[in-house]
């Protein structure tokens, strides 16, 4: 009875500690942004924060960074968006996703959640690299670009335990490289009221649908053999239509440049 009230009161402590350092993060990164108004600091922090993936023998810290991607993708993302948003309360509000980010998502692991997640990273990190980077160099925008395709097509494929994984999502990485490519010649953004200036780029959207859309087909390929028409063509239909709508209704309604 000792050990179990011991052992109790030893996992109460830990979640208490969790809870503490997880809203000490997002509460340090948006003071951060806002009193120093650049997103270096707040990058220092997150990457502080993540101590732990170098804690550990070299050999595995490849695996361990790769592991941390889709996190890091996220955080830089949040960052980005506190950073670039000059409205006080879309900051908070962008903060408070973070929160949810950190508290109820991010700890998930079934490979739903991990989809989710890795859906998550790509319309965050996309986001805030398109606003983020209209003075950057092309090498750099579509190397991110390709980092945070790379990251989530991992990180779907690493919960279908799927065994060429870093093939699958180096390829995936280039496709989304090549649409970066694109979109730094020809951006087209929505402007997000209440945002002071933080635009959702057309880029993010297609991204989010093409990656929806993959993700159908290889779940119907690795639950059936092949794939089944009866599981993709809704996801088809929605994608399709979605994407045909923004490049032939909306690209001149609503829009800006970044």
């Amino acid at each position: 009875m000792e050990f179990l009230r011991t052992a109790r009161q030893r996992s109460i402590l830990s979640e208490t500690l969790y809870i503490a350092l997880n809203l000490a993060l997002a509460i340090a990164v948006f003071l951060a942004v806002w009193a120093f108004q650049t997103p270096l600091i707040a990058l220092l922090i997150v990457l502080i924060s993540k101590w732990r993936v170098l804690a550990v023998r070299p050999r595995y810290w490849l695996a361990n960074i790769q592991a941390n991607l889709v996190d890091l993708v996220v955080s830089f993302g949040f960052v980005g968006l506190i950073y670039y948003s000059s409205a006080l309360p879309a900051q908070l509000v962008i903060t408070l996703l973070y929160i949810a980010w950190l508290f109820f998502l991010k700890p998930q692991s079934k490979p739903v959640f991990m989809v989710i997640q890795a859906h998550v990273a790509g319309a965050v990190g996309i986001t805030a690299l398109m606003n983020v980077s209209y003075s950057w160099p092309l090498a750099i925008v579509v190397l991110l670009m390709w980092l945070i395709g790379y990251s989530a097509a991992r990180h779907i494929l690493t919960a279908y335990q799927e065994k060429q994984v870093s093939f699958i999502a180096l390829l995936w990485g280039f496709v989304i490289a090549q649409l970066g490519w694109l979109a730094y010649h020809w951006t087209i953004a929505y402007a997000l009221p209440g945002t002071g200036g933080l635009m959702l780029p057309q880029l993010a959207i297609v991204v989010f649908f093409f990656g929806f859309l993959a993700e159908r087909v290889y779940h119907s390929k690795y639950t059936h053999g092949q794939i089944q028409s009866s599981d993709v063509i809704l996801p088809v239909l929605l994608s399709v239509s979605v994407v045909m709508i923004l490049l032939l209704l909306f690209n001149s309604i609503g829009t800006g440049a970044i």
